[in-house]
């Protein structure tokens, strides 16, 4: 079951909530508050006098926060009301809301308000999945709060308790308000799972005043790296980049890990390999400490036993953590192992953490999951001794294909016709390429040169065999995959640009890729296909062949900045960053997970795909991405470097990182054009502001 249109989204943590613009929670729909994966609030719907109220609008301050600014509906033959309702709505842990009725004409009036609630305590994949509930809730009255009971569950409780003296009966709370000419009513409603007999909720004048939220918000903001822009869109963008990716923290029980950053609201509120290993990488210039948490998560969850049904492997790194009210075990949860990237990310974000300037004890303490995860690469992953890493579901119950572009038509020729598994895919074969030389790196700095050069032998082994293998010299790209019958998968895909990223392509190969991708056939304007529009499976309104996702088009701006001095690439790179911006702009400064990929000269705004998530971890944390890119930004806090090499797009001025925390050091960056300073550097690190050999640092 998919959200309504116009549904909006709150997130905070493990919560989320999914209303209409009015505000209601509606029965029948994938509407509700959820809570760690299980569905508190199946129904929540405000009446006035017996009807639903008019929508004026709705905003969201916060991630995690929505005032419905709505009306009483309009007398029959009268366009005009004169009694305002504002909802002001905050969510984490469960949910708070100020209901303020406001009369603003000189009469006084009466008033019937409403509020309808119940629940069904139902498994977010089962609400996603459409499936009917299995059970429903047993309401219960106590004075004033009304406490709905899982009927499968005792113990699984949802008490709903409000100010202003409601009169409750089972499902319903309800007021009779005699409200004098401009004057105003406020109450306030919690439902909070589990806090029974509690008192009414203080009234608060502004949404989020004194809220919970707000307080871990303002916390992340303390800790995190201020980015600031003079490009008033850009500076829009980061401004909710820093709100949503603190929104879709999760900090858990598991209290010695560190948080990490869920998928995306609202149907992935939970820990996945793939996308929060990709976010955290992103979202280093902001704070180190997001990468230690997730990676420590995934190795407590690393696979130590061959299980068909999950496809756990020993070293393998999840897919997806799935919790909820039917899939409780001693992991806290069904841990799902389809995914062939997340392992070799693992690796790779630990050794970058490390360079970012990660506790060098915490990354000492992750090389058994490393080495583990590279084991897993050469046994399982490796599945004929090509080098490659190839995928094939376990059971059919797993699914079709496991890499970033996992829907079950996600891979294909350029005819269109789907490719036959085992499947190696461009880009994990670039993810190994740089798990390899980070391993290494942290190998000859932990005093394990023998290792190091036998990781970097592994890893020259690997670039020859893709070079020779995956190169299509009559297209001019990578193939996207080889199948398998070893048959060369021949589709322009964005997949090639992650190649780019991960610095496995040549030069001259880049070059060729630079033009492939500069064409209108892969770039709609608002940033990169996933598929180029003369391909025969191209599908603007697809999940993945055709559409644009901005994790996609962003990583695909810091492969080509890796390339800098190849040419074309820069010019690439600011059209993309140009086009995501405007993108972004559209969406209100925050950017889906993906949107259709129409051409901009067709449409000239982006059209939205109906079910994509937002906030989403990776889409959050993009434009993170971009300015890191386009900075040239590349610390290496154990060498006691900081290397800067901007190209800033005229149009975003001047940009600066305050309090950027790089281990011991804290450093201050502006950035205009190609001109940088920076303040607070320690006196024994070198700071690298040009290019030698022609060359550009990297900034993978």
């Amino acid at each position: 079951m998919t959200a309504p249109a116009g549904s909006v989204t709150l997130v905070e943590g493990s919560t989320f909530c999914l209303s209409n613009t009015h505000g209601d929670i509606v029965p029948g729909t994938a509407h509700g508050l959820f809570v760690r994966n299980t569905r508190f609030l199946s129904r929540y719907e405000l009446l006035l006098d017996g009807q639903t109220p008019e929508a004026l609008s709705v905003q969201t301050p916060e991630a995690f926060a929505a005032q419905f600014v709505l009306r009483r509906a309009p007398r029959a033959g009268f366009a005009d009301t004169g009694l305002l309702l504002v909802r002001e709505r905050v969510i984490g842990g469960g949910l708070r809301e100020t209901i303020t009725l406001e009369n603003l004409t000189d009469e006084t009036t009466v008033v019937s308000l409403e509020v309808h609630v119940d629940a069904d305590f139902a498994d977010l994949y089962a609400v996603k999945e459409g499936r009917a509930p299995l059970h429903g809730a047993e309401p219960t009255v106590f004075g004033t709060e009304l406490v709905l009971t899982d009927l499968a569950d005792p113990l699984r409780t949802l008490p709903v308790i409000a100010s202003a003296d409601p009169t409750v009966i089972p499902k319903v709370l309800s007021w009779q308000i005699v409200l004098p000419g401009h004057e105003r009513w406020q109450a306030e409603i919690l439902a909070q799972p589990g806090q029974t007999h509690a008192p009414p909720p203080a009234r608060r004048s502004r949404t989020g005043e004194t809220a919970s939220p707000a307080r871990k918000l303002g916390a992340w903001r303390d800790t995190a790296t201020d980015l600031s822009a003079d490009d008033p869109v850009l500076a829009q963008v980061l401004r909710r980049t820093e709100s949503d990716l603190g929104a879709l923290l999760i900090r858990d029980d598991d209290a010695g890990a560190g948080p990490f950053v869920a998928a995306g609201a609202p149907w992935f509120m939970t820990l996945f390999g793939r996308d929060s290993l990709l976010t955290a990488w992103m979202a280093l210039p902001l704070d180190v400490g997001l990468a230690i948490g997730t990676l420590r998560r995934l190795a407590r969850l690393q696979g130590r036993h061959v299980d068909p049904m999950t496809e756990e492997q020993p070293g393998r790194i999840l897919h997806e953590l799935r919790r909820g009210s039917g899939t409780d075990d001693t992991r806290g949860g069904v841990a799902c192992y389809g995914s062939v990237d997340a392992t070799p990310l693992f690796v790779m974000l630990l050794a970058e953490a490390w360079r970012w300037g990660a506790d060098e004890a915490a990354v000492r303490a992750l090389l058994p999951a490393a080495d583990a995860a590279l084991a897993w690469a050469e046994k399982y992953g490796d599945r004929d001794g090509d080098c490659f890493i190839e995928y094939q579901r376990a059971t059919t119950c797993g699914p079709i294909h496991q890499g970033w572009k996992d829907s079950d038509d996600a891979i294909n020729d350029a005819e269109g016709h789907p490719a036959e598994p085992p499947i190696a895919l461009c880009e994990v074969q670039g993810y190994h390429y740089a798990a390899l030389l980070g391993r290494a790196e942290l190998a000859e700095a932990f005093g394990d040169p023998a290792a190091a050069s036998r990781l970097r032998d592994q890893a020259d082994t690997l670039r020859g065999k893709f070079l020779e293998e995956f190169w299509l010299p009559e297209k001019g790209w990578y193939a996207v995959a080889l199948d398998g019958g070893k048959r060369r998968v021949d589709a322009l895909t964005s997949n090639v640009a992650h190649c780019l990223w991960t610095g496995i392509a040549t030069d001259q190969h880049a070059a060729d890729i630079v033009e492939r991708l500069s064409g209108e056939q892969m770039d709609s304007g608002f940033g990169l296909r996933t598929l180029a529009t003369t391909m025969g499976a191209y599908n603007p309104m697809s999940y993945h062949n055709g559409s644009v996702w901005p994790h996609d088009t962003a990583i695909a701006v810091a492969g080509l900045l890796r390339y800098r001095h190849v040419p074309g690439a820069v010019e690439l790179a600011e059209r993309l960053a140009s086009g995501l911006l405007d993108a972004a702009d559209a969406f209100d400064g925050r950017l889906p997970e993906l949107f259709c990929g129409f051409s901009r000269s067709r449409f000239v705004r982006p059209v939205p795909y109906p079910t994509a998530c937002a906030p989403q971890g990776w889409a959050s944390a993009a434009p993170l991405l971009l300015v890191r890119s386009f900075l040239g930004l590349e610390p290496h806090t154990p060498k006691r470097t900081l290397t800067v090499i901007p190209r800033l797009p005229q149009r975003w001025g001047k940009l600066a990182l305050t309090e950027l925390r790089l281990g011991p050091a804290t450093v201050h960056i502006e950035a205009q054009g190609t001109a940088v300073t920076s303040r607070g550097l320690p006196d024994d690190w070198r700071l690298v502001t040009s290019a030698r050999n022609g060359t550009s640092a990297s900034t993978c």
